[in-house]
Parts: structure tokens; sequence; C-alpha cells
């Protein structure tokens, strides 16, 4: 990891906050945190966020070489989670995957931004050439627009995801070369 953590972070508003790897001591604030989300945010996560059993063995399975998970930190609440995931040997080793939820209150003040630049230079420093980000295209127009004021360029493919209602949605695949 290039960057040294834990770090401070100030927000766009002056909120100070505390960015830093998950741990297995993580799990019970973590899942605190997911749960607070608003249902139609869990609802559209890549993972079973509500399902205790899978944040515990995130806590227990960690290898940071895989999976790079930062966590912001509000005094002892967790307000946002974000992952750097890699491949080992496989035609998308030189590829990272980037995921992020933030709580609601904490959105447009720059947070995504920190955390994926945070990432920018992880991606960089261990040799990557991309860094990617599938997002459902009208749920997630917030972060859509964070990614290209990065440099993040996007492709939308119709109907490539399916809520848990069966309903069709458009995705856009965000794509920044390093």
């Amino acid at each position: 990891m290039p960057t040294r953590y834990p770090q401070e972070a100030v927000l766009r508003d002056g909120r100070r906050l505390l960015i830093r790897p998950f741990t297995g001591h993580d799990v019970d604030p973590l899942y605190e945190f997911f749960l607070r989300l608003p249902q139609d945010v869990r609802r559209f996560a890549w993972d079973r966020i509500d399902s205790r059993s899978l944040v515990e063995s995130w806590g227990r399975e960690l290898d940071y070489a895989k999976v790079l998970p930062l966590l912001a930190w509000d005094g002892h609440k967790v307000v946002a989670d974000a992952t750097l995931h890699r491949r080992e040997g496989s035609p998308l080793r030189l590829v990272g995957r980037v995921k992020w939820l933030i709580e609601p209150a904490y959105r447009g003040a720059g947070l995504g931004t920190l955390l994926v630049n945070n990432f920018i230079d992880t991606a960089r420093a261990d040799g990557l050439r991309h860094l990617t980000c599938m997002l459902i295209s009208d749920f997630e127009a917030d972060a859509v627009e964070t990614l290209r004021n990065i440099g993040f360029q996007g492709y939308t493919v119709p109907g490539y995801g399916t809520d848990p209602d069966g309903n069709q949605h458009d995705m856009i695949k965000m794509v920044l070369k390093l």
C-alpha cells in the first residue's frame, strides 16, 4: 500500500474523517453501517450486505493483495466502505475493480473522490494498468459523475443489471487508463 494509513481526510464541508483499511475487528461497525443504509441502497449492493455471516467471512478472510477494503470513520461510526479488487494470474491481472458505498449524509462532500483517488495511487504503485467500476446508470448517476470528473470513461450496457424484483437496468462500465 503506497498510502500510509490511517489518514485524516477533510471533506469539502469541513468534516474530518479517518480513513483506514478494514480489519477483522471492524465486523460489527461495518455491519451496523450496512444496516443503516437505506433499503433502496442495500438492495442494489453487489453483495448481500445484510448478511452478518458474509461480513464476518470478510473479517476472517482478509487478503489485502486481493481486496483492499477501506473504511471511512466519523468517530466510532463507519460512514463509507470502499474496495479495490484485484485478480492474480488472469487476463485481468492488471485491472483493478472499484466498489464503494457511502452513507447518504456524507455524499456530495468529496468522500467518493477521496477514496477513489486512494485506489488510483495504490493501483499505480502496484503496476495496474486500468481501474474499472460497474454502476447502475439511473440509480448511481452521482457516482458516474464522480468517476467522470476523475477521468474515467464510460460506456452503457443496456439492460445488463437486474434488480431484486427482476427489473432490468442499464449499467455503465467506467474505465480509467492509468
